[in-house]
């Protein structure tokens, strides 16, 4: 897959700047994408950072009018307002996780929220990373400058992880694994992505505050 990928768009630094800005895939994927491509240790970290990271701006500046606008549209209203509910729901169990963790500490609540996302996005998990890191910060109502350091922080602690984890696959078997493993979270994407669109297309929407 790598290979294929790779011969698709002909310039390795531009696929892998591609595949790591994909929402699902993003910095795990990229990074493994570039370290089967062949990019070296330090730049298939940087390539797939730089890629993941732009995702930030995209997404806090374009969310809310983006679901904004589908609101206004007949056919997208129910699915959009149940797609503003999962963000909610999951920026409010972000919060939570953090006010319990820090109940005994005297932290400003912008603090808190800043530390749930930075947490959410630092932790190389499914389901986790920039896009969805930075759309809780958006429903937190966090501002762009409190906003950016627990991202760009989170996801560089996220990629050093999986950039280790593809560097100790690379040494102790052969290259070759890495391809198998992007099967996997490609695979996994896919299969989470159903998952999620399944549970919005189920449950009701919430009502429409605006």
């Amino acid at each position: 897959m790598v290979e294929f990928l790779g011969n698709l768009i002909e310039n390795d630094y531009l696929a892998t700047l591609l595949m790591s800005f994909m929402p699902m895939i993003e910095l795990k994927g990229g990074i493994v994408f570039a370290r089967g491509l062949g990019l070296g240790f330090f730049t298939a970290f940087g390539v797939a950072y730089v890629g993941s990271t732009l995702a930030f701006i995209l997404v806090y500046f374009l969310l809310k009018p983006i679901l904004a606008l589908l609101k206004k549209i007949k056919w997208f209203k129910k699915f959009t307002l149940k797609v503003e509910g999962y963000f909610e729901d999951k920026a409010n169990e972000t919060l939570a996780k953090q006010q319990q963790s820090q109940k005994n500490r005297s932290k400003s609540e912008s603090f808190i929220k800043q530390l749930g996302v930075f947490v959410f996005v630092a932790i190389p998990l499914p389901m986790t990373g920039v896009w969805m890191g930075t759309a809780i910060a958006v429903f937190l109502g966090l501002k762009f400058s409190q906003s950016v350091l627990p991202v760009v922080i989170g996801n560089f602690i996220a990629g050093t992880i999986i950039a280790i984890l593809a560097e100790i696959c690379v040494r102790f078997w052969s290259i070759e694994v890495l391809d198998y493993i992007l099967y996997g979270l490609l695979g996994l994407a896919l299969v989470l992505t159903i998952i999620v669109v399944i549970k919005l297309v189920l449950q009701k929407p919430k009502k429409d505050t605006e």
